[in-house]
């Protein structure tokens, strides 16, 4: 495949009289009750979002945990996502619920903590049917389009997809695709294939994490194994979806992504200097991210 490797875009500058509304809203819709609860994954996206500068973030989560999020994070607002007495989603409500509440997000970060059902599969694919709202798409959510029978024509919205390589491994499979990527040349190729299939940008993380639109590639040179623990990636995409809320319009979402990726890895890499040692928690690059965005430039 004949790509064209492009370097890291600029960053915007921030309009220094902007308010709240300048900044845009990001929606992040994730978190699970049941046997396995999550709610640490949406919490972290929806402060990755807001540290790295978006105006608004609000969380669409199942009414029992949302009180619980809202503690971790208490800048964010909550949607309480209605659930049956089982436990589950109920999936034309929450459509509903989003509907209502979601409208106006300038994006929508799907599938932190999400968990893996008929409901959370219902409402993956009314969203990424819809061509308006951007999304960025991560996690649970990945797993829910890759069970998809049809994945090639349930996708029409614009789209950042973030696999770790299970998950790319499960949506290629999907749709038919052979490939294994090992070497960076490979990752590179299979990468680009999906966005190419897909007509969405992909995020393929891991060491010189790769974003293509299946045109454009570029390989990402910042980040660090500190960066190999539990709700990095939840970061990350809440930082993808920041850089969407506060630029559209200045930047595509190849673009976005490729700055989410560099100041993600940029962050890991100024704790690690400072502190010697490669070893960090989630919640640690949150407080690196202005830092992080400031080095980029144009802050």
């Amino acid at each position: 495949m004949n790509l064209e490797h492009v370097d890291l875009p600029r960053l915007p500058s921030r309009d220094p009289e902007g308010h709240k509304g300048t900044f845009g809203t990001v929606g992040v819709i994730g978190g699970c009750v049941g046997e396995h609860m999550m709610l640490g994954s949406v919490a972290l996206s929806a402060l990755g979002a807001l540290r790295s500068g978006c105006g608004l973030a609000a969380v669409a989560a199942p009414e029992p945990i949302l009180p619980s999020i809202l503690e971790i994070a208490f800048e964010a607002t909550g949607i309480a996502l209605p659930i049956g007495s089982d436990g589950a989603l109920i999936a034309s409500e929450v459509a509903e619920r989003i509907d209502e509440q979601l409208a106006s997000a300038r994006v929508l970060a799907v599938g932190p903590g999400f968990g893996v059902g008929e409901a959370q599969r219902q409402v993956v694919l009314r969203l990424v049917s819809r061509e308006e709202q951007p999304l960025v798409i991560d996690a649970d959510a990945l797993t829910a389009l890759a069970a998809s029978d049809a994945l090639q024509q349930d996708v029409r919205a614009p789209a950042i997809l973030t696999p770790h390589p299970g998950e790319f491994a499960r949506l290629a499979g999907s749709l038919g695709m052979k490939t294994d990527p090992s070497t960076d040349e490979e990752r590179l190729e299979a990468a680009a294939l999906l966005a190419s299939r897909l007509g969405v940008i992909v995020l393929l993380k891991g060491p010189r994490t790769v974003v293509t639109d299946g045109i454009r590639a570029h390989v990402n040179q910042t980040g660090n194994v500190a960066l190999a623990t539990g709700g990095s990636g939840d970061v990350l995409t809440g930082i993808c979806a920041g850089f969407v809320a506060q630029f559209k319009g200045a930047l595509d979402l190849f673009e976005c992504a490729a700055l989410a990726a560099h100041v993600h890895g940029l962050a890991a890499d100024l704790i690690i200097e400072q502190r010697g040692t490669p070893r960090l928690i989630a919640r640690e690059l949150l407080e690196a991210v202005p830092a992080a965005i400031l080095e980029t430039g144009n802050e």
